[in-house]
């Protein structure tokens, strides 16, 4: 009886020593080994992944840090947000930026302020380094980022509606670009997207997201990152979530909503109707400068995708060497239909089970999120 209570005590009192750590130092569970790093991560009401944060917007800290006419390229996980970060440089400079100087990575021309880029950090904590850090070429970061010859500037983030402010009331006017992706091509592309981080990313989160290669499956036909995504899982919000939370503001003007699909069916068409939504007036030349600069081809050669971390202040990562994506892995052909084609009837079937549960409720929503085009008439 005596062991049974010191166990039941020591059971105990590990549980209370896992809630505090993870109420007032959760990033210890970053150094712990794959996947107890997680687990305790998520256990403790910890959100994923673990390097993001909501707080730069927030709606009495949003208005802290932008100016009215920026714009945030909200598209979600794996739906072409590289895609639309440069195409929308692209559209800024009318695609005059011919050597890339303004846009020498994604992650300096175009901040992602969801990303806590330092274990232990925070949104408060780094949000002086956006402008006075210094860059291997001798300028400061906002120097990229805010060049006083852009229209507007450009923010990055995966979330949406409530997490991003966009109904708020007063303040800072701000332009949302959302983009939707068929599920199974998101799919596919999250089989990818594991492996493709870097292994010191990886050693700075608790070894999320696993090195998983993309041909693993487990007996149902599953990759790991698939399965994560899957209703009830740990990265439901990144589709799932994302889609819902954008769908009842496709009609607010300063929101733009697209679908993957149709920007890669008429990239051309998709270039005028974003560049009108920006006020940017574009010349017949101009415009298929700017389409041209935004095809797959282009952005393979371009090559200023590595995502680097030049506000990390962690001993192990080297700001000017790491970065978040191994090299060539953020622009891959982006095909259309092909998480159809990759997967088996099972895992095909089991994804469209899961738009019924989360889109069923709105056929309109349901139909478009899977193929694109119109948006149904306004009632």
């Amino acid at each position: 009886m005596v062991t049974i209570k010191k166990i039941g005590s020591a059971v105990v009192g590990i549980a209370v020593l896992i809630g505090a750590v993870g109420k007032f130092v959760p990033h210890w569970f970053m150094t712990m080994p794959f996947p107890l790093s997680i687990i305790l991560w998520i256990s403790t009401g910890h959100g994923m992944p673990p390097y993001f944060s909501t707080d730069a917007w927030k709606e009495d800290e949003i208005d802290t840090w932008t100016r009215d006419g920026d714009l945030v390229v909200a598209t979600g996980a794996k739906s072409g947000t590289t895609f639309m970060l440069y195409c929308t440089h692209q559209i800024r400079t009318k695609g005059k930026d011919t050597d890339d100087e303004l846009f020498p990575d994604v992650s300096i021309a175009t901040p992602w302020p969801d990303l806590i880029q330092s274990r232990g950090g925070s949104w408060a904590e780094q949000k002086e380094r956006y402008n006075t850090t210094i860059l291997p070429d001798g300028r400061t970061m906002k120097e990229v980022w805010d060049h006083p010859s852009y229209p507007f500037r450009i923010f990055k983030s995966h979330f949406g509606p409530p997490e991003l402010p966009v109904r708020k009331k007063g303040g800072k006017k701000i332009k949302y670009l959302a983009m939707v992706r068929n599920v199974l091509d998101v799919a596919a592309s999250m089989t990818d997207f594991y492996s493709a981080h870097t292994d010191e990313f990886r050693h700075l989160w608790g070894g999320f997201p696993p090195d998983v290669p993309p041909d693993v499956r487990d007996a149902d036909g599953f990759h790991p990152a698939m399965k994560d995504m899957l209703p009830g899982n740990p990265l439901e919000g990144i589709y799932w979530g994302y889609v819902n939370s954008w769908w009842p503001y496709r009609n607010d003007p300063n929101v733009i909503l697209l679908h993957y699909s149709d920007v890669r069916k008429d990239l051309k068409g998709s270039v005028a109707k974003i560049a009108k939504f920006l006020d940017v007036k574009l010349s017949s030349s101009e415009l298929n400068t700017v389409v041209n600069r935004c095809s797959m081809e282009h952005m393979k050669k371009a090559n200023k995708f590595h995502y680097y971390m030049p506000l990390n202040t962690d001993s192990t990562w080297n700001n000017n060497e790491h970065f978040i994506v191994k090299s060539g892995k953020m622009v891959n052909k982006g095909h259309v239909g092909k998480g159809k084609d990759k997967f088996s009837p099972e895992v095909v079937a089991k994804f469209r089970e899961a738009e019924e549960q989360m889109f069923g409720h709105d056929p309109a929503l349901l139909k478009w999120a899977r193929e694109g085009g119109e948006f149904p008439p306004v009632e």
